[in-house]
């Protein structure tokens, strides 16, 4: 592939309803806080909430240097801990999954207008209530493959409809490298997996303020910080090992 600077990274809630919405926001926060830090630029593409302000689906552009280690990023995530709105005080399990895909400098990938069904609709914010009062925000359908991505980043239609196939691209694009023949990417698939409790590369487990990384089998300690972006230690591991995801 060519080189990359650039990764899409897609974070969906799994198991677990609207805990499970609310650990993808903060996975969300946690993949930005962690950009800021390194100085890398995100963007956040698409974005669809929960009733309770909750992620049910995240679309995450990141551009910078050594972008390429968020690869690691990509499978089923887990969390264990007792939900602000259990009484009991019992402990629930839910689930996010992450897929991240390469997106490279130049992606050769040639999309005929006639394969495109292009649609407009108004950018939404947590509970659901409209952001715009106009339709800037764009899907697109890729009808050969059925792919579909949306962008809501910006304010003009016609910004967001090039962001909107350019991400179509890249996806596209993992696509041809990662499986026969146009068929959605395989290696997409198995990132995301079924979502359920199972499947898992990470677990974070806050009774016991330990984040768990089931690939290499270390432990890491002081969840806050690793949730608020401090997450240098726990991606050191794909430095020194080989990458259980390329």
């Amino acid at each position: 592939m060519s080189e990359v600077n650039s990764v899409i990274l897609e974070i969906r809630a799994g198991v677990g309803g609207e805990e499970a919405a609310l650990f993808a926001a903060e996975l969300l926060r946690m993949y930005q806080r962690y950009a800021q830090k390194r100085g890398w630029q995100s963007t956040l593409l698409d974005i669809s909430y929960s009733s309770l302000g909750g992620v049910k689906e995240a679309v995450l552009e990141i551009t910078g240097d050594g972008v390429e280690i968020l690869k690691n990023e990509g499978g089923v995530h887990r969390v264990q801990r007792i939900p602000a709105t259990e009484k009991s005080g019992r402990v629930h399990t839910s689930t996010a999954s992450v897929a991240v895909m390469s997106r490279p400098k130049e992606a050769k990938i040639d999309i005929k207008p006639e394969d495109l069904e292009i649609t407009f609709f108004r950018s939404s914010g947590p509970g659901g209530q409209n952001v715009n009062k106009v339709e800037t925000a764009v899907r697109v359908l890729h009808k050969p493959s059925g792919l579909i991505v949306s962008c809501q980043s910006e304010r003009s239609q016609f910004k967001n409809r090039e962001k909107a196939i350019e991400m179509l691209k890249t996806k596209l694009y993992e696509a041809k490298w990662s499986a026969d023949q146009g068929k959605i990417s395989e290696e997409r698939r198995q990132q995301i997996g079924t979502a359920d409790r199972s499947e898992k590369i990470k677990t974070y487990n806050f009774p016991q303020d330990r984040l768990t990384d089931h690939r290499y089998k270390k432990n890491f300690h002081n969840l806050e910080k690793i949730m608020d972006g401090d997450l240098d230690d726990v991606l050191k591991i794909y430095q020194k090992n080989p990458s259980v995801n390329q």
